[in-house]
């Protein structure tokens, strides 16, 4: 994409979002990298480098191998130490929200990263959950992480539910579980409400999350897709966005200023 074309499609970028009264945006894994956290299918992700760490993500070898469960715990461990902050794409889509123009804030990512950037909770749906929680797989208890991580931390490898002596996992979707019900429908609903979908940062590949996109043009809504590689969606666009999403977002988004 030449300079004069990336340009073209900014502006058209921008004009849709100073038009726009109800914007949902859908992020993926590309926002988080920026960060530093390391995404899964892309050329250096975690899955493509080892996959047998794919493992740890599925519901199916986490509730029947003790030795999975352990490895995702201390995985879980790891993670929790990462010194992981918000980026300038992050805030990027609070200073949309505080426009009034962001209906609902649709993430793929598990980190919570959104939240401590200052976008508000209730506008926000995890639809993969977030780690920075536990759940009881048995009785449905769920908790804060950080007291969960303390027991591994203390040699609990496998920590059980304090309220039933369950098996306790993050609260995030591993494959093999189904996405909750209430979050995929608030998810349509928006989308099929929407004037402007901004999707940030993923590849629009994974169902039933990649379908968001189609329901918001079926309900006549324009799309903008900023991300670095092409996506399925791309010729549906009226604009794509390249580039690292801390550069792009914020002057697309201070056109709403």
């Amino acid at each position: 994409m030449t300079d004069a074309v990336a340009e073209g499609q900014a502006a058209v970028a921008r004009d849709l979002l100073r038009r726009a009264e109800r914007v949902v945006v859908l992020t993926g894994a590309g926002i988080s990298t920026e960060s530093g956290i390391p995404d899964y299918r892309g050329p250096n992700g975690v899955w493509t480098k080892d996959p047998d760490a794919e493992k740890l993500s599925d519901i199916r070898y986490f509730i029947s191998d003790a030795r999975i469960r352990a490895k995702a715990w201390q995985r879980r461990l790891e993670m929790a130490s990462w010194d992981i902050e918000p980026n300038d794409g992050h805030r990027a889509l609070v200073h949309l929200e505080r426009s009034g123009r962001l209906s609902l804030l649709v993430t793929q990512n598990v980190d919570g990263l959104h939240q401590r950037a200052g976008s508000s909770p209730d506008r926000i749906v995890e639809v993969h959950g977030t780690v920075h929680e536990s759940i009881c797989l048995d009785c449905g208890d769920r908790g804060p992480m950080a007291p969960v991580l303390e027991r591994v931390r203390e040699g609990d490898t496998d920590p059980a539910c304090d309220v039933c002596g369950g098996m306790l996992k993050s609260a995030t979707i591993s494959f093999g579980q189904a996405l909750v019900e209430d979050d995929v429908r608030r998810a349509q609903d928006a989308s099929e409400a929407c004037d402007l979908f901004i999707a940030i940062g993923t590849s629009l590949q994974v169902y039933p999350v990649a379908y968001l996109p189609e329901i918001a043009l079926r309900s006549g809504a324009d799309l903008v897709i900023v991300n670095a590689e092409p996506t399925p969606y791309d010729g549906l666009a009226a604009a794509v966005l390249r580039g690292r999403i801390g550069d792009v977002l914020p002057p697309l988004v201070s056109a709403v200023s």
